[in-house]
């Protein structure tokens, strides 16, 4: 895929629904009692992914639009399910099965099989879960068992293993704590509270009672923040850009990409907030503006995990040096995004380094040169050399751009809408 230079970026868009969202609808849908309505599902390789693991286990998904589910709660079964390239998939999924009768096995693709697993594993089996790894990798063999409630301190910051901890602790005997060191996306609590479970919310903790039963009826599942920031940040960089994403979630431990915009001087608007379920939402306007340089330290990056790369590229066009740290946890995604990130915007004319948990990024005010990008089979490297391509002087060439389907199948055509040349 060839991606030209941009005069600007204008209009009015809205991005597919909530990827995070749109996972945790189908899985807590597949165990809640009666039919659960998921509006606004944001269908792509990963989440296709969840559908096809609860058909897998013996759930009736109908398929009413290309944004709309029924999913008909009943009984796990035995079953072996292939999680694709989906990690949140199987982390949440090894969490729900582990106290549940039956014998299950969890694969996935190279890139996932690649990623660590006994950081779920672990903590299960303090829970009593019969839960084995395979050399700490997928696949997985769980075999249900009754499981003890506990309290447990999150070695590392991240929302998968607090959601699969908390999807063990509804079948487990007790109350299932869970400690953070900064504050994840909480996704599976405020889905497990509209579903009638009990949960105790603290500031550095979140405690689930078990329950008997679950109840969601309807999921409106809102813009995918993590989708709208690529475009969102090429309108930052291309001079004469107005653009404004409609729609889109606005969980506050999901955006931290807009308070680092507006620190580097990038026009941020938000209009229109309202709720969908327990969700904020709103549509987000973007305007260029002259970039300066910014410091993010490690309690900021579970707010923007999966736009740091994006921040890298905003780096690469401020003003000053960026540093970004506390950002180790970007090495174990689909590809290892800090030497991916670093790659390619080396290749096309950026200045930056690579460390242990992030970049020092010095900046150049004015377009990069452009040339040609691996992805690495990683939609988010993809979509990053994408706007590269579009705040480039001569344009980007992206080997393995088909990537995006993972996340957001109609991405160049949302950008070709929007383009001004």
């Amino acid at each position: 895929m060839r991606i030209d230079p941009a005069a600007s970026l204008v209009g009015h868009v809205a991005v597919p629904g909530d990827k995070s969202i749109s996972h945790r609808a189908v899985l807590l849908g597949a165990i809640a009692e009666g039919d659960t309505h998921v509006l606004g599902f944001g269908r792509a390789g990963d989440t296709q992914a969840s559908i096809d693991a609860v058909r897998a286990l013996g759930i009736e998904v109908d398929d009413l639009a290309e944004d709309e589910l029924l999913v008909h709660g009943g009984e796990l079964r035995s079953g072996a399910v292939d999680c694709a390239n989906a990690g949140t998939l199987m982390r949440l999924l090894a969490g729900l099965l582990a106290g549940r009768p039956g014998r299950f096995e969890l694969t996935g693709d190279e890139s996932l099989s690649a990623r660590p697993m006994e950081r779920i594993g672990e903590p299960l089996r303090r829970m009593g879960a019969r839960i084995e790894t395979t050399d700490g990798h997928a696949p997985l063999v769980i075999e249900g068992a009754q499981l003890q409630a506990i309290d447990y301190e999150l070695p590392v910051a991240s929302a998968q293993v607090k959601s699969a901890v908390l999807l063990a602790g509804l079948t487990a005997k007790g109350e299932t704590t869970v400690v953070e060191p900064v504050p994840t996306r909480d996704h599976t609590e405020l889905m497990l509270e509209a579903a009638g479970v009990r949960v105790k919310r603290r500031p550095t903790s979140v405690t689930v009672e078990p329950a008997a039963t679950l109840r969601l009826g309807e999921v409106d599942v809102p813009g995918d923040f993590s989708s709208a920031a690529p475009l969102l940040v090429a309108a930052a960089l291309v001079p004469g850009s107005d653009l404004t994403v409609h729609g889109v979630g606005l969980n506050p431990r999901r955006t931290g990409l807009l308070d680092v915009l507006e620190r580097m001087g990038v026009r941020v608007s938000i209009f229109n907030r309202r709720k969908s379920g327990r969700e904020p939402v709103g549509d987000v306007q973007v305007q260029h503006g002259e970039l300066s340089a910014t410091t993010l330290e490690a309690g900021e990056v579970p707010l923007l995990v999966d736009e740091l790369p994006l921040v890298a590229l905003l780096a690469a066009h401020a003003h000053g040096e960026t540093i970004v740290r506390g950002a180790a946890e970007l090495r174990v995604k689909e590809s290892d995004r800090i030497e991916a990130v670093t790659d390619l915007l080396r290749a096309t004319g950026a200045h930056v380094k690579s460390r242990e948990d992030g970049w020092a990024v010095t900046g150049v005010p004015t377009r990069l040169r452009g040339g040609r990008v691996d992805a690495r089979g990683d939609h988010r490297i993809a979509m990053l050399g994408a706007v590269v391509g579009l705040a480039s002087r001569e344009g980007v060439e992206i080997e393995g751009a088909e990537t995006v389907a993972i996340s957001f199948p109609g991405f160049y055509d949302v950008l070709d809408s929007l383009v001004r040349r």
